[in-house]
């Protein structure tokens, strides 16, 4: 524990909070397919959790051709994504966990690899503004997830170190990210990895979703 006891809850948002994952699986394919490239769904799908940055490079590979193409397809996404904003909807037991953790006096800070007003769409979704002390999202840092960024700058802002903190996500991307970061953290399987997945991504704990953390906070790493 630090020495002022600050302790952080940081949270992923897609897939973890809201049910957004598979919208985006489905909008990077169509914008790749408006570029001209044939990228198989269920690739996309285990990429989802990454910046647009590290995405676009593991799908069609750092030596591709028309590079500069990039920021197209990743504007196209983002215009194909919006069309869901305002039927975005969270995760069972998502802002009751929220709330749970600031109950309990966890800081509870959110660290998305989305920004501006995709993820504005998320925390109104979330409809849980009472419970979230900060926010990280990729307009702040100069790496996207797998990196720790995120995670990094979610303890400056809170003044917890990563011993006292939480990272909470469902990607193999977040896993990375928080033990990159040196923070224990929490899987929750509503992203679509699986359990063993996540484990050996670094994953201290699984639960099926947020409702099933809720129902066992006081065994986890956040009770």
């Amino acid at each position: 524990m630090t020495a002022g006891g600050r302790r952080a809850a940081v949270f992923d948002v897609d897939g973890t909070l809201v049910d957004s994952t598979y919208l985006h699986a489905v909008t990077w394919w169509e914008a790749f397919r408006q570029a001209g490239h044939e990228v198989p769904m269920a690739a996309i799908h285990r990429t989802v959790g990454m910046g647009a940055d590290h995405l676009i490079d593991h799908l069609l590979g750092s030596g591709r051709d028309e590079p500069d193409k990039d920021e197209e397809i990743s504007t196209a996404h983002k215009t194909l994504y919006a069309q869901y904003w305002t039927r975005l909807v969270p995760l069972n037991g998502a802002a009751d966990l929220l709330r749970a953790c600031a109950a309990r006096g966890w800081t509870v800070v959110l660290a998305s690899s989305a920004a501006g007003s995709e993820l504005d769409a998320m925390r109104r979704a979330l409809d849980a503004e009472d419970a979230i002390s900060a926010v990280t999202s990729a307009d702040d840092v100069r790496a996207s997830k797998p990196a720790p960024d995120l995670v990094q700058l979610a303890l400056e802002q809170t003044g917890a170190a990563p011993k006292d903190a939480v990272f909470v996500g469902d990607t193999v991307w977040d896993m990375k990210a928080g033990h990159r970061a040196g923070v224990p953290c929490i899987g929750v399987l509503s992203g679509g990895f699986c359990r063993s997945e996540l484990l050996e991504a670094g994953a201290h704990e699984v639960y099926d979703d947020a409702a099933a953390l809720v129902a066992g906070l006081e065994s986890s790493l956040l009770k």
